[in-house]
């Protein structure tokens, strides 16, 4: 308790020091208190997420990270009625330490969500969200489970039923094959629910399944059995509901063994350039499901990216887009709805429930977006094709 009073006073005098300063900042550190913001005068809103910041998966929740960070930035150099301060803790993909991650935030004040980066992280703290009617929109949690039974949560990526159906459909439509092999991961809830569906409308679309593979944490070494498999069935295509750290390892072992078909991914793919160590040039004709492709040529999309790559160093994937349009979705229902800083987070929660089920988006990541009542999102997809180490539509 003295620690916690000794640093509210401290920053009750750093606010008054940086009275109309207006700066901005975000941290991922194990605590809250490091944020300044303009919002220690109670002029902005309180927005706060949960991500893996280190560990496996650090690429996807640095990415919304910095996605989100853009677009806070921008907002407030607008200086208009709506500012953000903007707080991410690192939850190492991890569904109990999210849970902790989020606690320190709801300590922190938080008003509104970002929920979580990854799937089962993120329906722990959609949980709690719930519970506390803070609202949450989640760049890139698409389990159904996050969602599920809960008014508040909403996704601005698909949902993992959806890129199944999504995957079958423009793989029939642009005819890219018959024979289809699957290497899944049948202990993870985001590539379980893609394949699932895939399987079920690959059938409506004549396409056969032919090889069917999983396989798991303790087995994401080796893919020998299952490419032979794929290879042996004279699979035309092998379809990959994977994140892309097993998948550059198939890509690879593909290639010593000498198996040469198309691999098609979602967006779990998307990062597979970025990932150290990896030959990038193993992805050459690698087909993948994104809402976002850094090459295009878009004023918006091209001043995002380009600002991204001044900042980091890298070019943003579909996370960080993904990320961006939360936050621009959130200016807009919050100006829409006449919001203030001082409403309570439960207050804030109804407006946005009532914004988010009417209003129609358009951000990087798709353009007329629009919220079901269950929180999913509809908007096209893109399938693009990784050449000269870049995607391109197809």
């Amino acid at each position: 308790m003295k620690k916690t009073l000794s640093m509210l006073l401290a920053g009750a005098m750093l606010a008054a020091a940086l009275t109309g300063c207006g700066s901005s900042a975000s941290t991922g550190s194990d605590s809250a208190d490091s944020s300044t913001d303009s919002s220690a005068s109670g002029a902005a809103f309180k927005l706060g997420g949960t991500g893996p910041l280190t560990g496996a998966a650090a690429i996807y929740g640095n990415a919304c990270k910095n996605g989100a960070q853009i677009a806070v930035d921008e907002i407030n150099a607008e200086g208009g009625d709506i500012q953000f301060e903007l707080n991410y803790q690192d939850d190492e993909g991890d569904a109990e330490k999210a849970v902790n991650a989020y606690n320190t935030l709801k300590d922190w004040g938080m008003q509104l969500s970002l929920g979580s980066v990854t799937s089962k992280p993120c329906e722990a703290t959609a949980a709690e969200t719930y519970s506390d009617r803070i609202f949450a929109l989640t760049p890139s949690a698409s389990s159904t489970g996050t969602t599920e039974g809960k008014d508040n949560m909403f996704q601005m990526c698909f949902i993992d039923p959806a890129q199944g159906t999504l995957a079958a459909d423009k793989i029939a439509e642009k005819k890219l094959g018959t024979k289809i092999a699957i290497i899944w991961k049948n202990d993870d809830v985001y590539s379980t629910g893609i394949h699932d569906k895939f399987v079920e409308e690959a059938k409506t679309k004549g396409l056969e399944v032919v090889s069917d593979m999983t396989f798991t944490d303790s087995s994401a070494n080796d893919f020998s059995v299952q490419l032979n498999d794929a290879k042996s069935k004279g699979a035309e295509l092998v379809f990959l509901p994977i994140y892309y750290q097993p998948a550059s390892l198939i890509l690879t072992q593909a290639h010593d063994m000498g198996f040469q078909t198309t691999f098609f991914g979602v967006d779990g793919m998307d990062g597979i350039l970025t990932l150290e160590g990896f030959d990038t040039s193993l992805a050459e004709g690698l087909m993948l499901m994104t809402p976002f492709n850094a090459n295009s040529t878009d004023e918006k999309t091209a001043s995002f990216v380009k600002k991204y790559q001044e900042q980091f160093g890298e070019t943003p994937n579909q996370f960080a887009a993904d990320a961006y349009d939360c936050v621009y979705a959130y200016k807009q229902a919050l100006e829409n709805a006449g919001a203030t800083p001082d409403m309570s987070a439960e207050d804030l929660c109804d407006k946005m429930i009532e914004q988010f089920t009417s209003m129609t988006f358009d951000g990087l990541t798709g353009t007329s977006a629009t919220w079901s009542t269950e929180g999913a999102v509809t908007k096209d997809p893109t399938v693009a094709v990784i050449k000269d180490g870049k995607y391109v539509n197809v």
